[in-house]
């Protein structure tokens, strides 16, 4: 009987997730990540072949080291090449076996198949899902957690028999959880909790007298490996981020104002999980973070900790449940800042799992009365779960594309100039100069310091004709952006800006500032060589459009030859 519950469970845990999920695969790609990820890299839709294997290997993309990602991204263009509803359905079947995962795994080491069924359920459908399952540039987080929780399972099998194949595979797809996205170094912190609770482990060894030590000390020694890729994979991810520039400096984020945002951000996804509403693709950051805040988040997070510390015994699911929540939010919670956003929904895809585990197995443990907890908690639970898949399935609506989801994001935000400039890029892709202009001043606006905004605008400015504007904005943009390959590109729209304006020593010297950045930058080469083009320079024109020619770009190259220039 149990083994048909079992099996009609998973069937619910498969069509719940579709009905909830399903209208993802009608949303377009968005113009946050997905462009380097998938819309405008070459090496992915290039597909599976020796050169993107090697590039996917090395490769740092958005401040991040994870091939295994870049390889899945690669499958799929291949198999749905610029029809994002193909990448959707992968990324929501990949969430569907890591949920099927979670209960299976709940089910074999705890032997209680509706509490697990609901804890996977919870997890499945709730709302803060969408970012991590609808967002194409977040693959990451529902890949790398299915191997998690596959090595997970297989963790339990392995404490069962104490077979050495299952410990390897438990490493190995940690390993690959690992490649997919680093935020699973925690994993075996994990392991340290599910051996207290639900595999007793500890208890067991704690009980061989005689044999503590050796008991104990083998359930730590075992994890070491799992220590080490962790290990490996930090000092991976450190100097990803920093190869990046997207590690927030001392002088930019002091470490008290990074505590202060870390307390916060742990009781205000707390708040998230029990009301899931208001939840944005970005919150800013709160570089002055108010006292009574730290306060009141500090003293929610003391109190839940003395309460799962003093039941430990009675309610050992509490503790575990608690810590995992706390310790696998730890990479992610901005003592070491990563980008500019305070918080993210993607970042409890896998710390959620600890909170669902503590209700589940906690709020049956308040009913004393048996016949109460069956006529109460069913019902409950079936409420519950439906109002989350409601939401979950509103929340992907807002996804749709571009415009929808920063609209959306600037209506629940406040101050958000990331959303201001997204939404004016989705907007100038749509030819609507005026408004793109309009939330590009207004992303200046509440960031005078903000490179991109100004890069942008100059964009804008530049096709409107305005090029006294842009120069201006490509100058500012200039002045505040770091100097790296990745801001190439101003200098070389500052130098056609000159060229358009008939400054030919400032359009070359910027040309030249470009390619310095960036020596492989066909564009600059080739605008260079058709400035040389129109002095007669044809030493000049003649090597730096054969230069760019070499790069992809022959336009220059193409029109000295028809004038003779270069043969």
């Amino acid at each position: 009987m149990k083994e048909k519950y079992t099996y009609i469970i998973v069937i619910f845990l498969i069509v719940a997730s579709c009905a909830a999920f399903g209208r993802i695969a009608g949303n377009d790609f968005i113009n946050f990540d997905d462009n380097k990820y998938l819309t405008e890299n070459n090496y992915i839709q290039s597909g599976i072949n020796p050169e993107s294997l090697k590039w996917a290997a090395t490769a740092v993309v958005v401040s991040n080291w994870h091939p295994l990602t870049l390889i899945s991204h690669m499958l799929d263009w291949s198999l749905f090449g610029a029809n994002p509803s193909g990448h959707h359905l992968v990324s929501l079947l990949l969430h569907i076996g890591t949920v099927l995962l979670l209960f299976l795994f709940l089910n074999k080491t705890t032997n209680n198949l509706w509490p697990s069924a609901f804890a996977a359920a919870l997890f499945a459908l709730h709302p803060l899902r969408v970012e991590s399952v609808a967002w194409a540039a977040e693959r990451k987080d529902v890949l790398s957690l299915f191997f998690g929780m596959a090595g997970i399972y297989a963790y339990a099998f392995y404490a069962d028999r104490s077979k050495f194949s299952l410990y390897f595979l438990s490493l190995i797809l940690f390993a690959l959880a690992l490649m997919s996205k680093p935020m699973l170094v925690t994993l075996p912190f994990v392991l340290l909790l599910l051996d207290y609770w639900p595999l007793k482990r500890w208890q067991k060894a704690i009980g061989e007298k005689g044999k503590v030590f050796n008991s104990t000390g083998r359930l730590v020694l075992e994890k070491v490996p799992f220590v080490l890729l962790a290990i490996v994979s930090s000092i991976i991810t450190l100097w990803a981020h920093n190869k990046g520039g997207s590690v927030a400096s001392e002088e930019f984020m002091p470490l008290l104002t990074r505590v202060a945002n870390a307390i916060i951000s742990y009781a205000a996804y707390l708040e998230k999980i029990f009301w899931p509403v208001d939840l944005a693709v970005y919150y800013p950051y709160d570089y002055f973070p108010l006292l009574w805040k730290v306060l009141l988040s500090g003293f929610i997070l003391t109190g839940i900790t003395i309460v799962v510390l003093y039941y430990i015994r009675r309610l050992p699911f509490l503790f575990v449940g608690w810590f995992w929540y706390l310790g696998t939010l730890i990479p992610v919670i901005g003592l070491v800042q990563v980008g500019t956003q305070s918080m993210a929904d993607r970042y409890t895809y896998m710390p959620s799992i600890g909170i669902a585990i503590g209700l589940v197995w906690g709020i049956p443990s308040l009913i004393k009365n048996e016949n109460i907890r069956k006529k109460i908690l069913f019902p409950t639970a079936i409420a519950i779960l439906s109002i989350m898949a409601v939401l979950t399935w509103i929340q992907c609506g807002y996804w749709k594309n571009s415009i929808k989801l920063f609209s959306h994001t600037l209506q629940i935000t406040e101050d958000n100039y990331i959303a201001h400039n997204h939404l004016a890029s989705a907007l100038l892709k749509k030819r609507k100069f005026e408004k793109s202009l309009f939330h590009y001043t207004e992303a200046i606006r509440i960031n005078p310091y903000y490179a991109h905004a100004y890069y942008n605008r100059g964009n804008v400015y530049y096709v409107l004709g305005q090029k006294q504007l842009a120069a201006e904005d490509f100058k500012k943009a200039i002045s505040t952006m770091p100097r790296n390959s990745n801001y190439a590109s101003a200098y070389n729209n500052l130098g056609s800006t000159y060229a358009d304006l008939d400054q030919y020593q400032l359009a070359i010297d910027n040309y030249k500032e470009a390619i310095l950045l960036k020596p492989d930058y066909a564009d600059a080469y080739n605008n260079l060589a058709f400035i040389y083009l129109n002095q007669a320079n044809k030493k000049l024109c003649c090597y730096n459009a054969q230069k760019a020619c070499a790069l992809g770009n022959c336009k220059t190259l193409e029109s000295a030859a028809g004038r003779e220039s270069c043969r």
